[in-house]
């Protein structure tokens, strides 16, 4: 169960705000109504009895879009070739 807070009332109880994380699940803090950030327990996705049924990482798609992202592990810049004559600066 997620609970929403606004920025100011979660700034006023931080404290309570992860405890309800840790043991309800994901808290939405929103600015002027609209949902900014979301509040997870680090531990969320390795331990499922603290998370609600559906765990965090399965709840928001941002992880799933960031596993599913092509990976970069061949990628190599273009070497750059010097130039023929040196630049003469301040002659």
């Amino acid at each position: 169960m997620s609970a929403v807070w606004q920025v100011q009332e979660a700034k006023n109880r931080f404290s309570e705000m992860i405890e309800q994380a840790l043991s309800l699940g994901p808290q939405v803090i929103t600015r002027h109504g609209r949902p900014v950030v979301r509040v997870v327990a680090a531990n969320a996705a390795a331990d499922p009895s603290i998370a609600p049924a559906q765990s965090a990482i399965q709840a928001d798609g941002f992880t799933q879009y960031l596993l599913g992202m092509p990976r970069a592990d061949d990628f190599q810049l273009p070497v750059r070739r010097s130039r023929k004559h040196p630049i003469a600066l301040g002659s």
